[in-house]
């Protein structure tokens, strides 16, 4: 009879095993969680959601720690005030009853920019990224060093309700550097972490192969086909319990894509199916929220693939709070795995949050993209300078040199870009390049002199997942006329992050005449009685970014298939609202606050193994 090690003599963790069967404090128990993060609600809805995943029957929270959402700049401590307060989200959790789950990486994935690292952290081209490299394992000390005394104290053992800490997330996907992962089970350690350890990879040999460790509890990450999956842990990992630590119930959007959606029915069924064989599970996610801000990360399948704003991910729990037909789906299959009698939801849980009432607001025109992006300081260099050279870790930057065209066309090429760039020769705008068209090039008609060449880069999400994680952005080789170098170049760095009335400030002029039809800074008011909860439209809108009350609420594009931001209650107030919009490409003249959220047409249902 084989039992989990207590932690080189630690406190006794609240979790252990035997014989397959899990256990809480010596009895026989089973997880069934959901996953929240922290980062993805607005912290005055916290116990809001939380409230409606205990009514969904689970009887734990998990969520990711983010380490780029607590410190984007290397030279600013750690933050944990605030929306950024992790120890008060595990708080309400605990008091509302639940057990908690921290995740905290230092990779999370969770399609969040650059799998929750800071750039600045990991922009070394010297170090080796999640493996035992000293310059890597350096830098996440230091972050553990701030993370782990807020997670210890809130830990079973001293009363608080953490009972479960995962070890990195999904190596076998990545690495094989298992030096690396017990390494990071040694720093969680040290750092007092005595509750019970675990990995998460994918449900199949080969990501055990890579991802797992003797001693410690491995733990399956999969959409269906759970029974398969136990069968393996049963032959591979004798003795421990099967625990789906994030079950698929639904999947996230790229833009440019359809909007994913899987049946509450089907998805309940193949939860049941895991809880059928004893099982333990957790639904991501249960409540996705909002990639706020420039939070959304991107994959990569031959060309960059960014992750909408929303985060809904079709969860049981929708973005705003609603409960869909898949909670009622999951509760009763959770209420029935626990041998509870399914009682009705209570009321003031049922009905939708209140949202505003349908209005439409005009926009009027501000600073000229092309002014704004020429008014930051300039960095000069010989070669283009990516985003990592410059400092900056999200938003946008502007290149600009002389060059000679050719008499006649010519073709501008990009090496190395990442992601998307807007071009100008002698302030006239000649179109877009994106990673994947950059090398191709644009074809241009030059007269043989030098020209003034400008290039605004846009960071359209750093890779969350895959081999291309830890890629730089902006220009990461050079830019080509025909086949020969631009040389000398001056940069501007545009931290979106930054306070938006210091984003205003920059080229606060009239128009210019090279600006094209629509791109710039757009402004509105909204008018509000009582705040509540609303979704923002931008017919007639290309590319951008939205502001609320001088907020990062996210990006939009007309690619889709995302129609609506969400903007929640709290990011508004009574009486004048301010509406700001940065539009890269071209214009509408209203914003349109509806009643209900567009997420785009449902063109794909979830299939199995995607990701």
């Amino acid at each position: 009879m084989s039992t989990t090690a207590i932690q080189q003599g630690a406190a006794t963790p609240a979790l252990s095993y035997a014989d397959r069967q899990l256990f809480k404090n010596g009895e026989p128990h089973r997880i069934i969680a959901g996953a929240v993060h922290y980062f993805r609600i607005h912290p005055e809805q916290w116990q809001d959601r939380i409230d409606r995943l205990v009514a969904m029957g689970v009887n734990t929270l998990d969520t990711y720690v983010a380490w780029n959402f607590h410190q984007p700049y290397r030279h600013v401590a750690p933050d944990f005030t605030g929306w950024k307060d992790l120890a008060r989200f595990i708080t309400i959790a605990g008091d509302a009853g639940l057990d908690v789950i921290v995740r905290p990486g230092p990779y999370i994935c969770a399609e969040w920019d650059n799998g929750g690292f800071p750039s600045w952290a990991i922009s070394n081209s010297e170090m080796v990224l999640r493996s035992s490299d000293k310059l890597f394992t350096g830098a996440v000390e230091e972050w553990f060093a701030h993370l782990l005394p807020v997670i210890e104290p809130l830990q079973a053992s001293h009363g608080g309700p953490v009972i479960a800490v995962q070890i990195e997330n999904e190596y076998g996907s990545y690495g094989d550097d298992q030096e690396y992962l017990r390494w990071n089970r040694q720093a969680l350690i040290d750092g007092g972490i005595t509750e019970i350890l675990f990995t998460a990879d994918g449900g199949t040999d080969y990501f055990l192969d890579g991802g797992a460790l003797p001693d410690t509890w491995a733990t399956a990450t999969l959409g269906s086909r759970g029974q398969e999956a136990d069968e393996i842990w049963e032959r591979r990992r004798p003795g421990e319990p099967f625990f789906n630590v994030e079950f698929w119930n639904g999947w996230f959007d790229h833009w440019g894509e359809d909007h994913h959606t899987r049946s509450g029915t089907e998805a309940a069924a193949e939860a049941k199916k895991i809880l059928d064989v004893g099982g333990s599970i957790c639904l991501y996610m249960a409540h996705g929220g909002t990639n706020f801000g420039l939070g959304s990360g991107s994959n990569h399948d031959g060309a960059i693939q960014p992750t909408v704003t929303s985060y809904d991910s079709d969860a049981p729990i929708a973005e705003d709070g609603r409960l869909t037909a898949k909670f009622h789906a999951m509760r009763e299959a959770f209420f029935a795995a626990a041998g509870r009698e399914l009682t009705p939801v209570p009321q003031r849980l049922e009905q939708p949050a209140p949202v505003l009432a349908a209005t439409d607001i005009p926009l009027t025109r501000g600073t000229a993209l092309v002014d704004f992006m020429r008014a930051a300081h300039p960095v000069p260099s010989v070669k283009p300078m990516s985003f990592e050279q410059l400092g900056l870790d999200r938003g946008l930057v502007h290149y600009s040199a002389k060059a000679v065209l050719p008499a006649g066309d010519g073709t501008i090429k990009i090496r190395g870009l990442h992601d998307r760039a807007y071009v100008w020769v002698d302030n006239v705008f000649a179109g877009v390049l994106s990673d994947a068209t950059g090398e191709a090039g644009l074809t241009v008609h030059g007269r043989g002199v030098a020209a003034q060449l400008e290039i605004l880069v846009e960071n359209q999400g750093r890779i969350n997942y895959g081999p291309f994680f830890g890629q730089g952005k902006g220009i990461l080789d050079g830019v080509l006329i025909n086949q020969r170098y631009v040389f000398h170049w001056e940069q501007r760095a545009i931290d979106l992050d930054r306070p938006l009335a210091e984003l205003l400030s920059l080229g606060a002029t009239e128009a210019t005449d090279a600006a094209e039809a629509g791109a710039g800074f757009f402004h509105g008011e909204l008018d509000v009685h009582e705040p509540a909860d609303t979704y923002l439209a931008l017919p007639g809108f290309g590319k951008g970014f939205v502001w609320i009350n001088g907020f990062l609420l996210g990006r939009f594009w007309k690619s889709g298939p995302q129609v609506t931001l969400y903007v929640p209650g709290p990011l508004l107030k009574a009486g004048i609202n301010a509406i700001t919009i940065l539009e890269l490409e071209h214009s509408g003249t209203d914003a349109e606050f509806r009643t209900e959220p567009d997420l785009g047409a449902v063109g794909v249902t979830y299939v199995e193994d995607l990701g």
